[in-house]
């Protein structure tokens, strides 16, 4: 019997990796001469660099850069075997994380720092680079990394002559799933800039200066990206990207997907097993668990969602899903779900019973 594992993170939980390793052991348990196979997972936020390095055999570069608010800090991106494919969380040097709750500033948080990572992978001779956007603290529409990247931006004109990828073309990727336009009611300040601090008078401010942003650069490339879907991703990084660095926009559980050789693992297996920490109908809207689904059922092979909490079980069950359960026991606190035990043994317990129902039928 052959199982595939990949489980995202159970967010302030579990790490993917701790999430699969619990769920070997469960696979184990009911059949110990399973083959199970773990590829730690990723839609392109929390834990993108983490899966990356696991699906390819890479390893973590640290380097010296800007936090949001320009005090130094210290972070990594993922960096592949041959160093030629670099993968950048914008997180990272960008991040909500980085900053407390009363630091919050979207009109003082700059992503100047993701430019800095960019241009250290760059410089250390990668040629291919994946962007995952996600989690920053910053709606800039990606000016400060622009410019850490070389480019003179003032309010009137754009100088990308010492623009570094220039000297350094790349393949850039970006890893998302956000299709928010760049401004206007759908835009990156209007949707997320309240989540990072900004009030309504600030909202505006920071729609106005994208929108600006946007004629200006429209001016100097000649084309017009703010519309596009994905262009507000880490406000307003998706934008800066695809405008300056021509980056395609994918979903980032497809991305890693085909880094670990998702497709080619599926061969011979008996059942996958997918899962994050809360599941519903927002799964089925191009979510890690649904495009493993999707990828599988294309070769056959039968996928069982758990999550810590599921809900609309009928939806997922018609969208393709074989099962849909809840790791957690019914009467247990959430207090008590989430303490990383707790959670170790509920999710060996839930694919031990997977796997041997999966027996039971095949016998």
């Amino acid at each position: 019997m052959k199982i595939v594992l990949v489980i995202d993170s159970l967010k302030g939980c579990l790490s993917s990796a701790s999430a699969e390793e619990a769920a070997r052991r469960g696979a184990v348990q009911a059949c110990p001469d399973a083959e199970v196979v773990c590829i730690p997972a990723s839609d392109g936020g929390e834990g993108m660099l983490e899966a990356f390095t696991a699906a390819t055999g890479g390893l973590l570069r640290q380097a010296d850069i800007h936090d949001p608010l320009m005090r130094p800090i210290r972070a990594a991106y993922g960096m592949s075997a041959d160093k030629r494919t670099a993968v950048i969380e914008s997180a990272q040097a960008s991040g909500l994380m980085l900053l407390r709750q009363e630091e919050l500033n979207p009109l003082k948080a700059t992503s100047f720092g993701t430019g800095e990572l960019i241009a250290d992978a760059l410089r250390q001779g990668c040629r291919r680079l994946i962007v995952g956007l996600g989690g920053s603290a910053t709606s800039d529409a990606g000016k400060g990394m622009l410019q850490a990247l070389g480019a003179d931006i003032s309010d009137k004109e754009i100088d990308t002559s010492r623009f570094l990828l220039r000297q350094y073309p790349a393949e850039v990727t970006v890893a998302s799933d956000v299709q928010n336009p760049l401004y206007g009611p759908a835009g990156a300040a209007h949707v997320f800039a309240p989540q990072k601090g900004a009030s309504p008078a600030m909202v505006a401010r920071l729609d106005e200066a994208a929108r600006a942003f946007a004629a200006l650069t429209a001016a100097h490339t000649g084309h017009d990206y703010a519309c596009c879907p994905g262009a507000g991703a880490a406000g307003g990084m998706g934008f800066a990207l695809m405008a300056y660095m021509q980056a395609e926009i994918r979903p980032g559980a497809d991305l890693l997907l085909d880094m670990a050789g998702f497709d080619a693992t599926l061969q011979g297996a008996d059942l996958v097993i997918t899962g994050e920490g809360s599941a519903d109908r927002q799964t089925l809207m191009g979510k890690l668990p649904f495009r493993v689904m999707q990828r599988a059922a294309k070769h056959h092979v039968p996928t069982a969602l758990i999550a810590g909490r599921i809900e609309d079980r009928e939806l997922l069950l018609a969208a393709g899903f074989s099962s849909a359960e809840s790791i957690n026991p019914p009467g247990l606190t959430q207090e008590e779900a989430m303490q990383e035990e707790t959670a170790r043994q509920n999710i060996t317990a839930t694919v031990s019973r997977l796997t041997s129902l999966l027996t039971a039928c095949r016998n």
